[in-house]
């Protein structure tokens, strides 16, 4: 499969891996949020999702936009507004 070398590409696969991670995580997700340890919680999952994401995706398409954190800001976060947290 060839490497993806187009910015939007690469912003939709960031967000369809988030949107999976999402799903199947949700109540861990929801945890971290109350708890205020997200992003502790959830490392290993995030960084098997960004390994994911840097095997499909050529490296200069992406050296410094962190596309795959924008979207677990986007489409993780974002989504969980709702839920009281010390964080907002």
């Amino acid at each position: 499969m060839p490497l993806i070398d187009n910015v939007e590409q690469a912003i939709r696969l960031a967000k369809a891996i988030c949107s999976d991670i999402a799903i199947y995580h949700e109540s861990k997700i929801i945890e971290g949020i109350v708890k205020d340890n997200l992003f502790e919680t959830m490392a290993p999952i995030f960084e098997e999702g960004r390994k994911l994401y840097r095997q499909r995706v050529k490296p200069e398409i992406d050296p410094n936009a962190n596309l795959f954190d924008r979207a677990i800001v986007d489409v993780i976060l974002k989504s969980k507004g709702h839920i009281r947290s010390k964080i907002w």
